[in-house]
């Protein structure tokens, strides 16, 4: 790439070259060329052809919006704290405005209210519903519509028996997609009328493992999963954990499968849509099916009676040991942390929580590693006989509700905007045809 020295002037008065614009702005001379990509930047030949110029003014505001370069520092502390910075390219990380989610040092908080504190006194219902509307409706019920319901059941049971509960996810969310001819209309209340239908839809499509188990709309939907999760009988007490670590995990801001979220809601593309390219991209042991990890690890310290010996095998054989660290928390993550509370009134999770405690402590002797949501999620899911995949479709279910408030706000901004450019390292063109 040639590198632009030159300025030249317009009727505005002198304008920046390229390389001027990246000083100013604090990035690297390719990132503006990103900029322009996206529509963020309007770039004009120099005189004589050689490289591209730039409005001062235009330049300006970009670096205020970003919170970059020298026009805006790095942004005030209360922009951050907000969660307004710019949308864009900072050196190759993508941002974007968001209100939903802020992450602090030890804690997180929906739209300004401490998570955890809405988990311990609201379900997940009623903060879904906050996050999709910045309102409280105590005891709301999700609901699904009959014709959604018969046809994802139909899909569900058409799969192989081997299939997945995320996999079963998916297909009940193809299914609700077809049934739902305003699908297409992406206002926002008929947006907020179809997300309690569809969650509601994927929690009743799942089979139910339990068959006396009551599936009423009254009934909350964790009351609803529980059955479809295990055989063992739901007591109140259980189900509360199971509440909570919906709720918990709504969202946690732009995470793998939120930003797949974000990017097809950007191209406008329907709410089950949305859900669908959130996940797709949870099926990762690095994302959504961590817990599944760490439900195997519990298992396996439990059988054998010993933390050290298992952890040990794990750091023979290079493996890393799930359910431990987290790169946003220095410290215990918040989430596992009030899990953990939660568990501890369980009679039945003394045996789970005690190995998961080991395997924190015979890791932490060598390094600093804290318990994460997924070794949370694993104790309730080997406590209550659930498969070790149980976790997944929990954090999945829950962050349906994450990914569809995501869309909410994202139908509001430019269409198309999260458009990264890729930097390219092939062969320097032009190469001869093959």
């Amino acid at each position: 790439m040639t590198d632009d020295t030159g300025g030249g002037t317009s009727g505005s008065g002198k304008r920046l070259s390229t390389r001027e614009t990246a000083d100013r702005l604090g990035v690297k001379p390719e990132t503006v060329y990103a900029y322009v990509s996206r529509g963020l930047l309007t770039s004009r030949r120099a005189p004589g052809g050689r490289g591209s110029t730039f409005d001062p003014e235009e330049v300006d505001a970009l670096a205020r919006r970003s919170g970059r370069g020298r026009p805006g520092g790095d942004g005030t502390a209360a922009d951050r704290a907000a969660g307004s910075g710019g949308d864009g390219l900072s050196d190759g990380a993508l941002t974007a405005r968001t209100g939903i989610t802020l992450i602090g040092t030890d804690r997180y908080y929906f739209r300004g209210v401490d998570a955890c504190a809405l988990a311990a006194r609201y379900g997940y219902e009623e903060t879904a519903a906050w996050l999709w509307t910045g309102e409280l409706t105590p005891g709301i019920r999700f609901t699904a519509p009959p014709e959604s319901l018969a046809t994802a059941r139909r899909a569900v049971e058409a799969l192989p028996a081997h299939s997945g509960l995320v996999d079963r996810l998916r297909a009940a969310t193809i299914a609700a997609a077809v049934t739902d001819p305003l699908r297409f209309d992406l206002s926002a209340p008929t947006v907020l009328a179809a997300a309690p239908a569809l969650i509601a839809t994927l929690v009743s499509a799942l089979p139910v493992r339990e068959a006396d188990a009551a599936d009423g709309p009254e009934s909350a939907l964790a009351e609803r999963l529980w059955p479809r999760l295990t055989r063992h009988p739901a007591d109140q007490a259980s189900v509360r954990v199971l509440d909570a670590a919906l709720t918990l995990l709504i969202d946690h801001d732009l995470a793998a499968s939120t930003l797949a979220a974000r990017v097809a809601a950007s191209a406008r593309a329907h709410p089950y849509a949305v859900v669908s390219a959130g996940l797709g991209a949870v099926d990762g042991p690095l994302h959504g099916a961590a817990s599944g990890l760490a439900h195997r690890l519990l298992t396996e310290v439990l059988e054998r009676g010993s933390a050290a010996a298992v952890v040990a095998d794990h750091l023979r054989e290079g493996r890393r040991i799930p359910g431990l660290g987290h790169r946003l928390y220095p410290g215990e993550d918040p989430r596992a942390r009030m899990l953990f509370g939660l568990l501890e009134d369980l009679p039945q999770a003394a045996p789970a929580l005690t190995a998961a405690r080991e395997v924190v402590e015979t890791t932490a002797r060598y390094t600093p590693l804290h318990a994460n949501v997924d070794l949370a999620l694993a104790v309730l899911s080997v406590s209550a006989g659930m498969p070790a995949e149980a976790g997944e479709a929990v954090f999945a279910v829950a962050r349906t509700a994450g990914w569809i408030a995501h869309a909410l706000e994202e139908y509001q901004e430019r269409p198309l905007r999260l458009r990264p450019s890729g930097h390219y390292t092939g062969p320097t063109p032009p190469q001869p045809l093959p």
